[in-house]
């Protein structure tokens, strides 16, 4: 897990709000921008990645536009809360292409599940397979995007 933002200076906090609009932005613009040299920007870049501060860099993709237009949100409760199912049902989660984004969070349940899909065909298939087919899932709830009013990926910087 990454340290805390004490390590990251204002030129790191500049250069990771220009990344997290378009990581494709040249060195050498984010340079400009933050005033330092492209090469400085590479090394503090390259810091970041070793660190853990940028994760990844990726493509957004619009999920309707490649035929999953239907996003849910499930709440999973657990029969055990048991050490290694927790660690089970963790991998059987993140292991599923449909699960977009999984939380372990506190409350009446125990995962809640950002799942996209074609269709709800496929969404019964995935549930057959995730909780249906587990003997620790008690129960799940499902609730149905109606619209994407926001969508992001972007973390607030301090300052």
């Amino acid at each position: 897990m990454p340290q805390p933002s004490a390590s990251l200076d204002s030129f790191d906090l500049a250069i990771l709000a220009i990344l997290q609009r378009d990581s494709t932005t040249p060195q050498r613009l984010i340079g400009e921008a933050v005033n330092l040299s492209a090469p400085a920007v590479q090394r503090r870049i390259k810091r970041m990645e070793q660190t853990g501060v940028i994760a990844g860099n990726v493509a957004i993709v619009e999920p309707a536009a490649v035929g999953q237009p239907i996003t849910i949100f499930v709440e999973v409760e657990l029969e055990s809360e048991r050490t290694e199912l927790i660690d089970t049902a963790k991998r059987q989660f993140s292991a599923e292409p449909q699960v977009q984004q999984c939380y372990y969070v506190t409350g009446e349940s125990d995962f809640i599940l950002i799942i996209t899909v074609a269709d709800m065909g496929a969404y019964e298939a995935l549930t057959r397979r995730l909780f249906f087919g587990s003997n620790n899932v008690r129960k799940f709830r499902t609730f149905v995007a109606m619209d994407r009013v926001k969508v992001g990926l972007t973390v607030p910087l301090p300052g």
